[in-house]
């Protein structure tokens, strides 16, 4: 049994960036999956992402402008594209495209601002309610793509990545860590980086952490999110004349974009964003669809997406992991790193939040100050 330097436990998005950048820092690393990478019931599934610039908060629209160079590097590791640009809407008077609009001033990012019938007029497929902020470098990321893309990066760079190995228990040993699968096999480390998405409840009190590291993390709140796939309607046009959207208002905060592989390229992706069921942890999933969150959808497609049939040809579940402030969490203590970039807006940073965690795990340099345990207590992030 080989050691690794660094273990990375989970192959999704996060554990897949980490596992690259450390790997190609010449560092020896072992990626150990309790299923396989991207797996369906996980939270890097599938094609169709929103990647966007536009945030209420100053730190996360800096972070994806950090952010997009990376995905740049690894289309070009990967020989093909990973973001397809549609450009992105955001609307509703809870969303305040106006502000928004000044965060994205401040980060240098293009952008319009539109009245409602400006908007009307561009896009009549979608019944906007509000003014709305458009910007043309939002469009769709390919999640489960980038994550084979990374991991190849990985291995390329001497990586090991081990499959259907579930962590069960993590122990100390005076040269680092002994982790232990379900059925008994194990691995040494010298640092361990654990990025286990709607696992990382069952995980946590395993992991030999300090007690007060473990008192100050914030509780994590998994979710069985639905998302539903509709087709466009015979006289609206498909595809590419769709941006992204972000729609919130009082009553509802819905999210929508083009499907891709995921839709069969048949029509547009629609969800309300923490919509699903409350878990204890990924383990509770059941992957059945709520039918009151699918009724609650397709009245919203009724009303504000004439450009779709209010009728889904396809629906699946997927995982939401959230912290009450829907910041991120990357910190560690004794040389265990926990990567938990969640509540449903991390995909888009995957490859800066890959290389913040190489830093922390690497003791290089910490993440910033609003990713770290028991800092951020405050404030929700725009979805």
């Amino acid at each position: 049994m080989p050691d690794s330097t660094h273990l990375v436990v989970g192959a999704g998005l996060a554990g897949a960036a980490t596992a690259w950048r450390l790997a190609t820092r010449g560092l020896a690393v072992t990626v150990v999956e309790r299923r396989s990478p991207a797996s369906p019931d996980g939270s890097s599934h599938g094609s169709a992402r929103i990647f966007r610039y536009g945030y209420a908060e100053q730190h996360y629209a800096d972070l994806v402008v950090a952010a997009r160079p990376g995905w740049d590097e690894l289309a070009e590791v990967h020989g093909a594209p990973l973001i397809t640009p549609t450009g992105t809407i955001d609307f509703g008077a809870e969303r305040d495209p106006r502000a928004v609009a000044a965060v994205l001033a401040a980060a240098g990012v293009e952008h319009e601002l539109l009245t409602s019938e400006q908007a009307r007029r561009r896009w009549p497929q979608i019944a906007v309610d509000s003014d709305v902020l458009h910007h043309g470098g939002g469009g769709v990321l390919d999640a489960e793509t980038a994550v084979h893309a990374m991991l190849r990066a990985a291995e390329a760079a001497g990586a090991r990545v081990l499959t259907d190995w579930p962590l069960a228990g993590l122990s100390r040993t005076p040269r680092g860590f002994l982790a232990r699968s379900a059925d008994g096999r194990t691995e040494s480390a010298a640092a361990v980086v654990v990025a286990a998405g709607g696992w990382l409840p069952d995980l946590l009190a395993g992991l030999t952490l300090p007690q007060g590291f473990l008192a100050a993390f914030p509780p994590l709140e998994v979710r069985q999110e639905n998302a539903f796939h509709f087709p466009w309607a015979e006289d609206v046009a498909p595809g590419p004349t769709w941006p992204t959207f972000i729609h919130k208002r009082s009553d509802i905060q819905v999210y929508g974009l083009p499907g891709g592989r995921d839709a069969g390229f048949r029509g547009q992706k629609v969800a309300e964003f923490n919509g699903g069921r409350v878990l204890r942890s990924a383990a509770e999933q059941t992957g059945v669809v709520d039918p009151a969150n699918r009724d609650r959808v397709v009245e919203y497609v009724r009303r504000f997406l004439p450009g779709l049939v209010p009728e889904p040809y396809a629906e699946t579940t997927c995982l939401f992991t959230n912290t009450p402030t829907e910041d991120f969490v990357v910190d560690g203590v004794d040389g265990v790193t926990v990567v938990s970039p969640c509540s449903g807006h991390g995909a888009k940073f995957a490859p800066l939040l890959g290389q913040i965690a190489a830093d922390v795990a690497t003791g290089t340099a910490p993440a910033p100050e609003f990713f770290r345990v028991g800092v951020a207590t405050a404030g929700v992030v725009g979805a």
